[in-house]
């Protein structure tokens, strides 16, 4: 981080097992992210559910981080989290202090999203919904809106998480939730109290 940097924003990256969590980190990220992947076993077979990832050899054990400078005083700093469920336990410390989070959904495998959705609405943590473009067959936003249960103003886009345009683009479009969020609760009538 620059000298003259002195405001760090912290954005969470989650969603279920294979989404492209880690991938997304390292296609933004300005340094070479911290990755604490490991291979995966044999052992884990039986713990994780491989449906619609195969192929895979890696996973996240603890987290991705990198960052991003926005300018001379502002830094972004990615925490990518671990999709596995027995890793879980891990999100709540990862989304304290966060500005707002991504919802990273595999449509194939899209009840894996849930959870995630549902730590973020509890913790009142702002988010958006980025599907990451696997090919195949794609749904329409309705579809997903209500395969996920999405509230209306919870922005929904596709995202393909290797390049690193789309993933800026999810980042920005996050950033910009963010700020409309603000700027509703400033504008909303203050309730005195009696």
């Amino acid at each position: 981080m620059g000298v003259s940097a002195d405001n760090g924003l912290k954005i969470v990256v989650v969603g279920g097992f294979g989404a492209g969590k880690t991938t997304m980190v390292r296609s933004v990220s300005e340094i070479r992210p911290l990755n604490t992947e490991e291979t995966m076993t044999q052992a884990g077979e039986a713990v994780d559910d491989l449906s619609g990832v195969h192929g895979k050899t890696s996973t996240t054990v603890a987290f991705d981080f990198g960052r991003i400078t926005l300018d001379s005083r502002n830094v972004l700093y990615l925490f990518g989290a671990p999709g596995q469920e027995r890793f879980w336990f891990l999100w709540d410390r990862l989304f304290s202090g966060t500005l707002g989070a991504v919802v990273l959904v595999d449509t194939r495998r899209i009840d894996d999203s849930w959870y995630a959705i549902d730590r973020l609405e509890k913790h009142g943590t702002p988010f958006i919904v980025a599907c990451n473009d696997f090919g195949g067959h794609t749904f329409a936003p309705e579809q997903i809106r209500e395969a996920l249960d999405l509230d209306p103003h919870v922005p929904l886009v596709t995202c393909d998480a290797r390049s690193r345009e789309s993933s800026k683009l999810v980042l920005i479009t996050l950033v910009e939730h963010i700020q409309n969020l603000y700027a509703d609760q400033a504008r909303a009538p203050r309730q005195e109290l009696v």
